[in-house]
């Protein structure tokens, strides 16, 4: 029986280059959204699920941190995806054609100086190959889509112009997540990723954070929400380098956890060589 990946977004998104690169032997399973993508993992419809956390150049995805903590499932790995922006028009079109362009917000974001360079009307879609999906099925040579070069060969569109991002080091973080945690220390270098939130005591966070100084952790991620739309109950994603079972790391965890209400670990897993 074949083992499936889902990812939100159709055929040909940058989420479906995230599974073609780092799990080619998986059949990529697209989804409308991260809900269904991780709903597919719940109940056993995928294997695994690619989920996109940050943009090297946009910033983080805010919604997935936010369906983090509930997803009921565990980060077992990390990849990160090149992300190269192209502008995919009708065969036959050339750049001086396209009046408005298509594609997600967080991409039409990456592509400001090409925009304003061309005069070009931009619309935010739901889905950045979607976008180019739809440039075929209208066939108006005036309409164009800002995607991966897969969509391109996907929907039958030309490449008008090749790598428009404003920094050439557009990268995307992907998590990649699974029912089952593994624990395993797979590498030398490993992350651990885990939530938590503070007692809504004066100096809480500062308290809990100096557990990973003193211990010399290299904290790499933090983020921080509201929870129910409270005030004093503030939740926190962190990223750590390191195992549970190092002896820094654990001494560091039970600090955190005197000064907090709740410690959740996420996932631990390998850092890919291109995080540094």
């Amino acid at each position: 029986m074949a083992v499936r990946i889902a990812f939100q977004g159709e055929p040909g998104s940058y989420s479906h280059q995230a599974c073609a690169e780092a799990r080619p032997d998986y059949d990529p399973f697209p989804c409308p959204t991260f809900e269904d993508a991780m709903e597919a993992v719940r109940t056993g419809a995928a294997d695994l699920g690619m989920i996109a956390v940050e943009n090297s150049t946009y910033g983080r995805v805010q919604d997935v941190y936010h369906l983090l903590p509930d997803s009921g499932l565990h980060i077992i790995d990390e990849t990160f995806v090149r992300v190269h922006v192209n502008l995919l028009g009708l065969p036959g079109t050339k750049i001086s054609d396209i009046k408005t362009a298509r594609a997600m917000s967080v991409l039409l974001g990456q592509a400001r100086g090409f925009i304003r360079e061309h005069g070009l009307t931009t619309v935010n879609w739901s889905d950045n190959a979607a976008a180019a999906r739809s440039v075929t099925e209208e066939g108006n040579p005036e309409i164009g889509a800002f995607a991966s070069e897969l969509a391109g060969e996907i929907f039958g569109l030309d490449v008008l112009a090749r790598h428009v991002e404003d920094h050439k080091l557009n990268t995307t973080r992907f998590l990649i997540m699974a029912r089952e945690p593994n624990y395993e220390r797979r590498a030398d270098k490993m992350v651990t990723a885990f939530m938590f939130r503070v007692r809504n005591i004066p100096a809480a966070l500062y308290k809990a954070m100096g557990g990973f100084a003193t211990n010399g952790i290299n904290m790499t991620k933090l983020e921080s929400y509201m929870v129910d739309g409270v005030f004093t109950a503030t939740q926190f994603y962190a990223d750590i380098e390191g195992h549970p079972e190092d002896d820094n790391v654990r001494l560091a965890l039970d600090e955190l956890r005197y000064f907090t209400e709740m410690v959740e670990i996420l996932g631990v897993y390998p850092a890919d060589p291109r995080r540094t």
